[in-house]
């Protein structure tokens, strides 16, 4: 009974507002407040204690651009990405009271999610502003030639078995598509590098998940029966998107400074390069691919 009381008296408690840095206290901070994803190799992970990733590496990056050392906030990813971009970028989270990132990676950047509205008509992300695309991110099948010797197309799924992470873009598709004659064949891991073991065990011949991720799992089984699908998804709603970043609405100033560190490591081939050094493919956003 005490603990139940004591739990309402900590959630009636007032949160700590957390405050915005504006672009000239980050300044005179001598610090880049980052936020990234935690357990999401080969984006931004943690190996032996060191962070390690793509996202990692570019967060580095963009402080060192600025003249500044990096501090990373690792997120947790809650149910919904409204969800990530109110505790981290607007208004914080109860466990963190008070603390915000000044950019958060690893955020959509689409019009249409940014212009989504929620119940009454406004602006569901209002205090945010996403901004500088840094990469295509797309859906991916790999599969085990030794199994299947090709995949002229998802159908073949009819046939042979796929791993898929659980509550998943591929699981939906998976099971929905073509009538669900596909989801007998669609065995669930609790994520994509699980999904890749079993392939490797000869529980599936193929898995479906983000290319990056696939990518990374490839780059370190060094199997080159081990191959990428070349085919297209019918009937999935996204096969592909671009991959951008977010800061509060009012800190364009940041938001200005940033892309223009960025813009620079597309253009050079910095950026590439961060991608190379965990194997993965770089495709260029649409801003970049529009203007080639």
């Amino acid at each position: 009974m005490r603990l139940l009381v004591l739990l309402c008296w900590l959630l009636c408690l007032p949160l700590a507002q957390a405050q915005v840095r504006p672009f000239d206290d980050i300044v005179d901070s001598g610090v880049l407040r980052v936020a990234v994803y935690e357990n999401f190799a080969p984006y931004s992970f943690k190996e032996d204690g060191k962070a390690r990733g793509v996202d990692i590496d570019l967060a580095n990056a963009l402080a060192e651009g600025l003249g500044l050392k990096l501090e990373l906030l690792w997120v947790t990813p809650g149910e919904r990405l409204d969800d990530d971009l109110r505790n981290f970028i607007w208004k914080g989270h109860y466990m963190r009271p008070g603390v915000l990132a000044d950019v958060m990676l690893r955020v959509p950047y689409d019009r249409d999610y940014s212009q989504k509205r929620n119940d009454v008509g406004e602006l569901a992300n209002e205090q945010v502003v996403m901004f500088a695309p840094y990469q295509r991110e797309r859906w991916q099948v790999a599969y085990d030639s030794r199994r299947l010797p090709e995949v002229p197309s998802i159908g073949v799924f009819q046939f042979h078995p796929i791993g898929v992470e659980l509550e998943s873009v591929p699981s939906f598709y998976l099971t929905s598509v073509f009538a669900g004659r596909l989801a007998r064949n669609a065995h669930h891991y609790p994520g994509p590098a699980a999904a890749f073991d079993g392939m490797r065990k000869g529980e599936v011949d193929a898995v479906m998940a983000l290319r990056g991720e696939l990518d990374w799992l490839e780059y370190q089984a060094r199997d080159p029966q081990i191959l990428n699908a070349d085919n297209t998804y019918p009937n999935l709603g996204r096969p592909e998107w671009d991959i951008g970043m977010a800061v509060h609405e009012s800190n364009r100033q940041l938001a200005n400074a940033v892309e223009e560190t960025l813009d620079a490591m597309v253009r050079d081939g910095r950026m590439a390069k961060l991608y190379a050094a965990y194997g993965l493919r770089y495709e260029l956003p649409g801003l970049y691919q529009d203007v080639q």
